[in-house]
């Protein structure tokens, strides 16, 4: 007679979703994330031995995974219930190893949705662990290691203490600065239009633009050229030359994945990437939607795939024709075309059942978890619904050499606009009837001064979007990426893009220098094409580590020839004269920032604090006494926020971190104080109403093991930066 099973998952979300499918006869425990990693504090890979791992227990697991070989023990059978990642697969792989001298009966169970009908067929149809995602995910692991603890050290030479470096982290800092330095080179143009307003006989409006001069596109340079025009067609007499009718279609965009649905939950909730991902994660782990019900809403939600299983298409299928008719439902169910670069491991995402609709569950959700859930309900229920369709008119008017042209769009049939806006407005006009030969007359011709505008800065949306259409990281990593370089203060978020810090623009210029292959934009999507060679089973995961680390051993070995000069070069000397010994001041960094310093160091320790505008980046805030944007400035004890209409205001207030209180039911920001004495610490804007407060930067990164809304930032001379829930104790690595 069996005892009982065990099923493993990673979180206890998870685990009490399960609890609730399965009977008696199973028991479902959380590993807490993963049970094995790399050493804290040394590298880990012995290079010399084929890039071999030297895995050890974290911090903290010891308890956990001995809890978990008892209930192996007195257990018939172990499911390894992991996510269906290659993160999921080495946490289903350490466990298998551990677990395997005290439970034989090991089995591997992997489902897209976490329902009843899902895990019950996953452990009717149990499985083994994929060796192939495993040495994909070590591969990634081990490449980002190598990079993480041995640049973060130069680092700290040139900067200062505690900065870091990650392999594809800084490509996407790469991207960032040199968009901005696009922005900074860019030369505005002028152009000019000329724009009318025509009236038929009847007197109704035709807004029309020019486009031709004797059959030539018009390119108006200077009010010079438009001037003339606009006299003579003042002057002129208009005839409609031509006018074509269309009907037009617009089809539904596919079901979300990964990348898509942080762009447009970014776009229309305003929400960051990691926050997307952070519900979606909730949504798909299980939501309790009564007393005795208690199912995941989502399907898995890091993919890059559009597909859909059949069951699903004929569910939304049935769902349109039942809510809205024949008319919605187009006459075959819609197909997707993937991206080449797809790997197609897992669905879209997807709501797990359609009848769930965003209004019937909303009772049982947060607002932001329901936020997030109606758009992608919206998403999929309109991928499968009809075209919509739009009656357009393009009407070309002449006036002796000059073309003019008039365009309209009328929605006739709404289809899947019905459920699914793609625009967060749709800009509809209808142009009044008009027949070739028609005549009409001016109301109003005027010329319009335009300039081009310089290539907009990434906003965390645009950002992933570039990273995606480049190749470099995959679904899971993207939030990752936007919010690390955030954490480390290289880039900053000012009106909604991204910005970065003046140590960012210096931090890429110096690994650029000492790295330019590594931190190569095509070096790095090559290298993700190399990992999924690896899950594919065309390439050893030591051959693709091999072939990354021999060149980037030869960049190690260079770096002492370089140092000093790539160091001073980023000491700026300014005018300030020292006031010990006069020598002109340099800007060196610290952990407040910049300052300045007497460059006969040792000899003369003279120093002050930097303030200058360059470092006075515009924060999300308004000054509460005369309304203007606050700007970070830098003081004698670090940053803080300043109003920028200084003097005139002389509002001050603590430096906001950008990130919201954890503490329930306050509405405050976490900021940066510093005690009488000096030392650095984060508490809440509304203190003394709320008594938030840490020695260590907050982190709004909810914690894996205890759920816990924010880690904190550690950091130590063998482990570099690292985060730490101030709760459950629990290590969190960033490299």
């Amino acid at each position: 007679m069996a005892k009982h099973s065990l099923v493993i998952v990673e979180s206890p979300a998870k685990a009490n979703t399960i609890k609730k499918f399965l009977g008696k006869n199973y028991k479902v425990v959380a590993s807490v994330g993963h049970v094995m990693d790399l050493p804290k504090n040394e590298l880990g890979v012995d290079i010399d031995d084929g890039f071999a791992p030297k895995y050890v227990v974290p911090r903290g697991k010891q308890k956990v995974l001995t809890q978990i070989k008892k209930d192996a023990k007195n257990a018939d059978e172990v499911y390894l219930a992991l996510d269906m990642d290659r993160e999921g697969e080495a946490i289903a792989w350490h466990l298998e190893g551990y677990l395997k001298k005290t439970q034989e009966n090991i089995k591997r169970i992997i489902f897209n949705e976490i329902t009843k009908s899902a895990i019950k067929q996953a452990i009717h149809n149990p499985t083994t662990v994929d060796q192939r995602k495993v040495d994909a995910q070590q591969a990634r692991r081990i490449l980002d290691r190598l990079v993480g603890y041995q640049i973060s050290p130069i680092l700290w030479q040139i900067f200062y203490y505690g900065l870091s470096a990650g392999r594809v982290q800084t490509v996407g800092l790469r991207l960032v600065c040199e968009r901005e330095a696009e922005v900074a080179a860019f030369v505005p143009e002028e152009y000019w239009t000329v724009d009318a307003v025509l009236l038929t006989k009847e007197g109704e409006e035709v807004p029309a633009k020019l486009t031709h001069v004797d059959g030539r596109k018009a390119k108006l340079k200077t009010q010079k050229d438009a001037d003339p025009i606009v006299e003579a067609l003042k002057k002129s007499d208009f005839r409609v030359a031509e006018v074509t009718r269309k009907e037009r279609k617009r089809n539904p965009q596919p079901p979300y994945i990964t990348s898509t649905l942080q762009r447009d939950a970014a776009r229309v909730l305003r929400f960051s990437p990691k926050k997307i991902m952070m519900l979606a994660q909730q949504l798909y782990e299980g939501i309790d939607l009564g007393k005795t019900e208690r199912a995941g809403l989502i399907t898995y939600m890091r993919t890059d795939s559009v597909r859909v299983s059949p069951q699903a298409t004929e569910s939304a299928r049935g769902f349109i024709k039942d809510t809205y008719g024949d008319e919605y439902l187009p006459g075959k169910p819609r197909v997707f075309r993937q991206r080449k670069e797809a790997q197609d491991a897992h669905e879209a995402i997807r709501p797990t059942d359609v009848v769930k609709t965003p209004e019937s569950v909303k009772k049982h959700l947060k607002k932001d978890q329901h936020a997030l859930y109606e758009l992608i309900w919206r998403r999929f229920v309109g991928s499968q619904m009809s075209s919509a369709r739009y009656d357009t008119t393009e009407v070309n008017i002449e006036a002796g050499k000059y073309q003019l042209r008039a365009n309209g769009r009328v929605l006739r049939f709404p289809g899947f606009l019905s459920v699914y806006q793609e625009a967060l407005s749709e800009i509809e006009a209808e142009l009044p009837r008009m027949e070739k030969g028609d005549a009409l007359s001016a109301k109003a011709i005027e010329g319009n001064q335009h300039f081009t505008e310089p290539p907009p800065r990434y906003s965390e949306a645009t950002l992933i979007k570039e990273l995606e259409d480049k190749g470099i990281g995959r679904p899971s990593t993207y939030a990752s990426i936007v919010s690390i370089i955030q954490d480390r203060e290289y880039v900053v978020k000012e009106d909604g893009r991204l910005r970065p810090t003046t140590l960012g623009e210096q931090v890429w210029l110096t690994l650029e220098g000492f790295f330019p292959d590594v931190f190569d934009t095509s070096f790095t999507a090559l290298m993700e094409e190399e990992l999924d060679r690896v899950e594919g089973g065309q390439d050893s995961w030591q051959k693709v580590v091999r072939d990354f680390y021999e060149p980037f051993r030869i960049a190690l070995d260079h770096i002492d020839d370089r140092k000093d000069r790539i160091k001073s070069s980023l000491q700026e000397e300014t005018e300030v004269a020292c006031e010990k010994c006069g020598r002109k001041l340099i800007k060196k960094w610290g952990r407040n920032g910049q300052f300045l310093a007497c460059p006969a160091y040792p000899e003369c320790k003279y120093s002050r604090p930097l303030e200058e505008e360059a470092q006075s980046l515009r924060l999300h805030a308004t000054c509460p006494r005369c309304g203007g944007k606050l700007v970070v400035k830098v003081g004698r004890y670090g940053r803080f926020a300043a109003c920028e209409r200084y003097p005139e205001c002389k509002h001050t207030e603590a430096y906001p971190i950008g990130m919201d209180c954890p503490e329930k039911d306050c509405d405050g920001q976490v900021v940066e104080k510093v005690t009488r004495r000096g030392r650095r610490f984060y508490g809440c804007s509304k203190y003394p109403k709320c008594s938030f407060a840490l020695w260590d930067k907050p982190v709004a990164t909810v914690c894996p093991a205890c759920n816990n809304p924010y880690l904190a930032e550690k950091t130590s001379k063998r482990r570099g930066v690292y985060l730490k829930c101030p709760k459950c104790k629990e290590d969190v690595s960033l490299d």
